[in-house]
């Protein structure tokens, strides 16, 4: 199995637990993720966030909607968690989120280990497609994230 790693970085000018208490909330990934993805939770709100926590939505993948089932398998407040994909439109998905105070404010890390089903055809729609889309999803996150706090 092919796999990837994307790492991001964004600093916010507002203190870590203000940053992490947003994060914490999986309801405010609809703010953050592009409208197109047409992002829906599907497990009841409010979301006790805390390790072993389960949250399952709907995302659109190439115009086709899918079930999403994560679960939060590590939580640090304030300043790590990891969402693991349970069930989705990859073979691998492991995602950390770090945040670190820094004298401008906090530091957020994001750390993805990725795999696509398919074999071949997986590497191939990586390159074509999907390392773009993956781009582009963090790049709107961080300028709605900046707009928010900034």
């Amino acid at each position: 199995m092919k796999t990837y790693h994307l790492h991001e970085e964004q600093t916010v000018s507002r203190p870590l637990p203000e940053i992490f208490a947003f994060f914490e909330k999986p309801e405010n990934l609809a703010k953050i993720t592009p409208p197109e993805l047409g992002f829906n939770i599907l497990t009841p709100t409010p979301i006790e966030m805390r390790a072993g926590t389960q949250i399952d939505y709907t995302i659109k993948v190439a115009g086709i909607r899918m079930h999403w089932t994560t679960l939060i398998s590590e939580y640090d407040p304030p300043h790590k968690f990891v969402d693991e994909q349970l069930r989705g439109p990859y073979r691998l998905w492991h995602h950390t989120h770090t945040f670190r105070a820094i004298p401008e404010g906090t530091l957020l890390l994001d750390d993805i280990e990725y795999a696509l089903p398919f074999g071949p055809l997986g590497r191939l729609a990586h390159v074509l497609k999907v390392k773009h889309d993956l781009a582009k999803i963090f790049t709107y996150r961080s300028q709605v994230v900046s707009q928010i706090f900034e």
